[in-house]
C-alpha cells in the first residue's frame, strides 16, 4: 500500500514550546545512540522485529516511551536499509541536522499524536527528566485538509504523527517553536478526499509532447487558440550510440 504526508504548520509558546523541544531532543538522542552502537556491530538483524528487540533497551533508557523508543530504533533501520541498497559504508553515515519525533506505527487512534474533533492534536512529550506530559497543538488546518481529517475520525482511519520542529527560539523571555504536524495516510483515502479540492479552474490549458531528444510545449486558451510553446533539446541523448533507456532516464530526471 501507498502512502502520502499531509503537513499543519503550527505555532506554540511557553510551556507548549518546552515540551515539544525536549521531546525532539530525546528522540534524536535516542536516534543518534543507535546509530552509533549500530555502527559497531558485527552482524545487524535482517527484520523491524529483530531491529526493535535488539535496540529498544537502549532507546527506551533515554526516552521512556515505547513507541517513540521504537520509532527511533526504525529510523536508524531505514538508514541502514539505505545505505545496503545504495552501496554506501553504512559506518560513514551520520544522521541530518533535523529535530522532530514520530508514531511510526500506523493505529487508529494514533496514541502519542491523536487528532481530535475541532482539529486538535494531543500529543505525548517527554520531559528531560522523563517524565510524561500531553500538550494540545492546534496548527493551520487549510480548508481542502479537513474533509479528510474529519474522515479519519469518522472513519477510524489508521495514520502515523510526526512533529516536526522547523525553528525555535526566545523572543521576549518567552520560548516559541515554529514547526509541523506530519500526518501519513493510505493515498486511496487522500484522493479519495481531496480529489475534488483539486479541479482545474484556470482558463489555460498546457501539453506536453515528450521524445527522446526533445520536449515540446504548448499553452492554448479555451477557445484552442495557441498562446505560447516552446522546445526543450536534449543534445546529449541524439548521440550516436546513446540508448534509448538513458535517453528516458535523463528526460524523466530533467522533467522532475
Amino acid at each position: 500500500m501507498d502512502y502520502i504526508t499531509i503537513k499543519l504548520p503550527f505555532n506554540a509558546n511557553d510551556g507548549v514550546a518546552g515540551e515539544l523541544l525536549s521531546t525532539a531532543w530525546l528522540f534524536k538522542t535516542v536516534a543518534h545512540r543507535v546509530l552509533a552502537v549500530a555502527k559497531q556491530m558485527q552482524v545487524l538483524p535482517g527484520t523491524k522485529v529483530g531491529w526493535v528487540n535488539m535496540f529498544r533497551q537502549i532507546a527506551y533508557g533515554i526516552i521512556p516511551n515505547r513507541r517513540y523508543a521504537d520509532s527511533a530504533v526504525t529510523l536508524v533501520m531505514g538508514v541502514y536499509e539505505s545505505c545496503r541498497s545504495l552501496g554506501v559504508d553504512f559506518r560513514s553515515v551520520e544522521l541530518s541536522n533535523w529535530l522532530m519525533f514520530q508514531q511510526s506505527e500506523l493505529e487508529y487512534p494514533n496514541r502519542n499524536i491523536t487528532l481530535k474533533p475541532n482539529y486538535e492534536f494531543h500529543v505525548t512529550t517527554i520531559r528531560y527528566n522523563g517524565t510524561t506530559s500531553r500538550v494540545v497543538v492546534k496548527p493551520t488546518i487549510p480548508r481542502n485538509h479537513k474533509e479528510l481529517l474529519d474522515a479519519i475520525l469518522t472513519e477510524h482511519i489508521k495514520y502515523m504523527g510526526r512533529v516536526v520542529v522547523r525553528d525555535y527560539g526566545v523572543r521576549g523571555s518567552q520560548l516559541w517553536v515554529h514547526g509541523e504536524i506530519q500526518v501519513t495516510v493510505p493515498m486511496d483515502v487522500y484522493y479519495e478526499h481531496m480529489a475534488r479540492h483539486r479541479r482545474n479552474a484556470g482558463k489555460l490549458i498546457g501539453g506536453a509532447d515528450v521524445n527522446t531528444d526533445r520536449i515540446n510545449l504548448a499553452i492554448i486558451d479555451e477557445d484552442g487558440e495557441l498562446i505560447d510553446h516552446k522546445t526543450f533539446w536534449f543534445s546529449e541523448t541524439s548521440r550516436k550510440g546513446f540508448s534509448r533507456h538513458s535517453a528516458w532516464s535523463i528526460i524523466g530526471m530533467r522533467i522532475h
